[in-house]
């Protein structure tokens, strides 16, 4: 069953590394214990954010990404990316981790073995991740919370 964790920024946190930042910070994490990661970003400004970030967040390389386009088909070429950033169902082959930084539930969350869901300083951020939160919990998935 898919575990969820939510990594909770506290004002002081989000004042200093944004949401995106904080993505960044597991993808790395995620990509260097073997897994492919799905960011899911519905938001186009959001997207171009995470694939920006991506390019410079680590000092003297980068974190290999692609971004799925609009109808791009189901299953990508080889070699495939560690992250692929979307808004849409990803390819079969990115089912380790997602990362959401959408304000709902994909409908595809639980074919991934996690899923991890940054909850900004921001209070409506907050209203929506706790929504997230009970749609998960009264499902009975495994639910962590991580305050940074």
């Amino acid at each position: 069953m898919t575990r969820i964790d939510f990594y909770i920024l506290s004002d002081d946190f989000a004042a200093a590394t944004s949401q995106v930042l904080t993505a960044c910070k597991l993808c790395d994490k995620a990509t260097a214990g073997g897994k492919r990661v799905y960011a899911y970003v519905p938001d186009a400004a959001a997207a171009e954010a995470l694939d920006t970030a991506l390019w410079s967040f680590r000092q003297g390389g980068f974190i290999a990404h692609e971004r799925q386009l609009e109808g791009q088909r189901a299953s990508l070429e080889e070699p495939l990316p560690a992250v692929l950033i979307g808004a849409s169902e990803p390819p079969a082959s990115y089912d380790g981790v997602m990362i959401n930084l959408g304000r709902d539930v994909p409908d595809f969350f639980s074919r991934f073995e996690r899923v991890l869901e940054i909850v900004d300083a921001d209070p409506s951020a907050r209203s929506q991740s706790r929504l997230r939160y009970k749609f998960y919990r009264d499902r009975g998935y495994e639910l962590a919370t991580h305050n940074l």
